[in-house]
């Protein structure tokens, strides 16, 4: 078989379904190679800033990694704008859609709010925008992790001067964790926190 034989969904057979299986478990085992591509073609997304929104990511993963972050939040950090391309009205929760299976409850609900904490910087020079939309999270517990995640991470990372590790240093640590099995309680471990920094492993990767 290579194709199912109904039109209408109602209308498939055991047959059908089992090879529909079989082939979407298949389809899934690639989807980190399609994010990473993914990445690569933010660069034909929005301009206007010393770098492209490619060097962007990565500067953001790259001071992450530095910072001794985990793997969580270093992949969290790279893939935090991925939704800039097809949804730039909501692409923090585009992005945070695509890790919520696969990284810590606390990742995924920084990437998912991190546009509104971005405000900060700069919304106070636009008309009508609120620079702090950020308050409406207040009492969260992740909200001083998104605050700091804004702050190290992605608000300073249009640097051109900077050190970016390349995006295919990072290849293999997405491959990892889109290899997890989704919504693995173990990973998604909802109200725990760790922390964005971790001295004694920032000293060791810049050793």
């Amino acid at each position: 078989m290579d194709k199912v034989s109904f039109t209408q969904m109602k209308d498939g057979t055991k047959e059908d379904y089992e090879f529909l299986t079989a082939h979407e478990i298949d389809h899934t085992k690639h989807t980190a190679k399609r994010l990473l591509k993914a990445l690569v073609d933010l660069d034909e997304s929005l301009s206007g800033y010393q770098i492209t929104r490619l060097g962007h990511s990565v500067q953001s993963a790259s001071r992450a990694w530095r910072d001794g972050a985990d793997i969580d939040w270093v992949v969290s950090a790279l893939l935090h704008d991925i939704g800039d391309i097809y949804a730039p009205y909501n692409h923090d929760e585009y992005a945070a859609t695509i890790l919520k299976p696969f990284v810590r409850e606390q990742c995924t609900w920084c990437v998912a709010t991190h546009g509104d904490f971005q405000m900060l910087y700069y919304g106070h020079h636009l008309e009508g925008a609120d620079p702090n939309k950020r308050d409406r999270h207040k009492g969260h517990a992740y909200f001083d992790d998104c605050a700091a995640f804004c702050e190290r991470w992605d608000q300073s990372s249009f640097d051109p001067d900077y050190d970016d590790l390349p995006l295919a240093f990072f290849a293999p640590m997405v491959e990892e964790v889109f290899a997890r099995t989704p919504y693995d309680p173990e990973v998604i471990r909802p109200g725990a926190r760790e922390p964005l920094t971790n001295p004694e492993r920032a000293a060791e990767r810049q050793a």
